[in-house]
């Protein structure tokens, strides 16, 4: 096994100017920073208060105050710094780098002298530390800070904020460890495995590679922390201050049943999974250990053959935000949180850095195409925490079971994990594009952007320019210093069956081209000028799901390249559960100028069930009798929907 696959490039050598995504970089840089910002510091009429900066102000010793919030509110501002971070390493912005400054200073007057850093702790619950690893998320939010305190340094060459993460991460492995008179414990919510990482990488200190490791390994064996720590804090829970339930009896909703490497399945907590398995394909990465390699693998599978949403959603549950099991995905019920895609997307690009699998870039194309994108309002103050498959707006307002079903984006969340999560993944885009090993330079996502390596001590060039997701028409052009033995691997999508491949303006047929993993090798000695034309074909596809899952019996999703296609009310009109899609009937595939920035739609044929009045007004259950009325269908990309006039909403379409 090759734990050495390849790596991604620096975020400071990659630069998009894509006709999509940089229309997304732009609002995320223009608008959801300095917005989320204004929500951090309570300035944001009629969303939910955040009191963030406040907290952080209170345990400085600044102001007076209590804590509010959720016991991991810190994070907000975590990672409201990483996506500053990010947003600096491709363009300069000294305004935005001062009002960090001043954000990371305050961070640091709250630090306490041992390195100790957590505001609802610090205000007035000192003693309480360490009391409630499974519910309180200490180690969850340190995580956030570290990756926070990593990016910006990268970003900026300041130590501030990564001096303070080193002193907290070293005051962690004082205080964790299997060593004696230390705590054999990890969090209820696993985050700071992979960050831990990252700041091995970035300090070069081993100390905390080993304590990354030590959190994954502790996890699931006896004797059970979490048990041992709920009888020593008399069974109470820090939720709501009463005595609560063993925690033998959640060990599945927090991946404590088993020891990682054993376990087999994903379940429970979405986003701690992914979270998680980040942080075990990172330490197998860095350490060469296999068998947690595996773990990663089998867990994979699981997720992405009978757990996964066509749209690149993962938790299928509201109850805890959770994976139920295999094959089972609702869509009217669904949760698919925001966070849970973005991590998917994380795990995925670390596995794809240890093992080259198209499938991996695969997953990370459709999370991006459709939840990633459904998650942000075009204005850049909205966003969905839950992204659905099907909405009825009514049901939604009345009925309890789907009240988590949202059908407008919401300004802002009291729990708000996902906007910021959100803007540190788009600000980071760059990462996602291209991967380098020695001379082979891996081509992941059709993304128009330039890309600076070295190889051999040599300054290698790379453009590409597409028209993605639109158009399947990618050109790759080198430009090199003199002529140059490498090796290009481009990623072939797991939905294309059909492409044609040109160099330089020569035909290379497809039975010549050599597919390893899903990556069309164009291998030789290269020079500048030297260009690659790759031409995907785009037909519309009706996708059906296994015949395992219910909920999809009988429909169908309209898929086009890596867009999956929904119906809205506002084109199709009311009551979309009535429409039958005609499977045979032919798709015009129309790009839209006007709908938003200019989207490629899809124009079928169907019928719909017509509407007695008087049926209507009759009883509840009647004898059947088939009426239908032909009508023309319009579906557009479910990454766009919800940005028109409210209304239903609808993925899987009877035929």
């Amino acid at each position: 096994m090759d734990m050495n696959a390849s790596n991604p490039l620096s975020l400071k050598e990659v630069h998009v100017k894509d006709s999509f995504w940089s229309t997304y970089i732009k609002l995320v840089k223009e608008v959801v920073i300095p917005y989320q910002w204004e929500v951090l510091n309570d300035n944001v009429a009629e969303a939910e208060p955040s009191h963030v900066m406040k907290n952080f102000r209170i345990a400085a010793g600044l102001e007076e105050g209590e804590f509010y919030g959720f016991f991991f509110q810190d994070t907000d501002l975590a990672k409201w710094l990483e996506a500053v971070a990010y947003s600096l390493q491709t363009t300069t912005d000294k305004e935005l780098e001062k009002l960090a400054d001043d954000a990371i200073d305050l961070v640091e007057k709250a630090q306490q002298p041992d390195g100790y850093l957590n505001t609802y702790f610090t205000i007035g619950r000192m003693e309480k530390r360490w009391t409630n690893l499974e519910e309180c998320h200490e180690l969850y939010t340190a995580g956030h800070f570290i990756e926070a305190g990593v990016a910006y340094h990268q970003a900026t060459g300041k130590r501030k904020l990564l001096d303070v993460v080193c002193r907290f991460a070293d005051y962690i492995d004082s205080v964790f460890g299997p060593e004696p008179g230390k705590i054999r414990g990890y969090d209820g919510h696993q985050e700071i495995e992979l960050a831990l990482v990252k700041l091995y990488r970035e300090t070069g200190n081993d100390r905390y590679l080993n304590l990354s490791r030590f959190f994954i390994e502790e996890r699931g064996q006896e004797p059970y922390y979490f048990q041992e720590e709920w009888k020593k804090r008399d069974r109470i829970s820090f939720w709501d201050m009463r005595v609560s339930g063993p925690p033998a009896d959640r060990k599945k909703y927090l991946q404590t049943h088993l020891p990682v490497k054993e376990q087999k399945e994903a379940v429970g907590h979405a986003v701690r999974v992914v979270y998680m398995l980040t942080g075990m394909a990172e330490v197998a990465k860095e350490t060469g250990d296999s068998m947690l390699y595996n773990a990663c693998k089998e867990l994979w599978n699981n997720i992405v053959t009978k757990q996964m949403y066509i749209t690149g959603g993962i938790g299928s549950t509201s109850i805890g935000e959770a994976f139920t099991f295999d094959y089972d995905l609702p869509n009217d019920t669904v949760y698919a949180e925001t966070c849970a895609s973005i991590g998917l997307i994380v795990f995925a690009q670390k596995m794809l850095q240890i093992e080259n699998k198209s499938c991996y870039a695969d997953v990370i194309e459709r999370a991006l195409y459709n939840v990633i994108i459904s998650s942000m309002s075009r204005d850049g103050r909205h966003f969905f925490y839950v992204n659905p498959l099907e909405v009825w707006p009514k049901a939604s307002e009345k009925n309890p079971v789907k009240k988590h079903v949202k059908p407008v984006r919401q300004k802002w969340f009291g729990c708000a994990c996902c906007p910021p999560n959100l803007a540190r993944l788009i600000t980071s885009l760059g990462q996602y594009i291209y991967t380098q090993k020695e001379r082979t330079l891996f081509v992941h996502q059709f993304i128009s952007s330039s890309a600076n390596l070295e190889i051999d001590g040599k300054r290698v060039c790379i453009h590409q320019t597409t028209e993605y997701p639109w158009y399947g028409n990618v050109r790759l052009e080198l430009e090199l210093e003199g002529r140059e033995e490498l090796e290009l691997a481009i990623r072939i999508p797991g939905w294309c069956k059909e492409y044609t491949v040109r160099m330089s303006g020569k035909e290379q047929l497809r039975e010549q081209a050599v597919v390893d993993n899903g990556y069309l090798i164009l291998a030789g000695e290269f020079t500048s000028g030297t260009f690659i034309e790759l031409k995907l074909d785009m037909p519309v596809t009706l996708m059906k799901a296994n015949p395992k899952v219910r909920a999809d019996a009988g429909k169908v999703v309209m898929q086009r390249g890596p867009v999956i296609y929904c119906l809205e009310e506002v084109d199709n009109g009311e009551n979309l559960s009535n429409i039958t899609l005609d499977p045979d009937a032919p798709v015009s595939v129309q790009f839209d100028s006007e709908l938003l920035d200019g989207a490629i739609t899809l124009i079928t044929k169907g019928y719909r069930d017509v509407f007695d009045e008087k049926a209507a007004q009759g009883d509840l259950y009647q004898p059947y009798k088939k009426e239908r009325e032909e009508v023309s269908i319009k579906a557009v990309p479910y990454g766009i929907w919800g940005n028109r006039t409210p209304g239903e909403m609808l993925v899987w379409v009877r035929i």
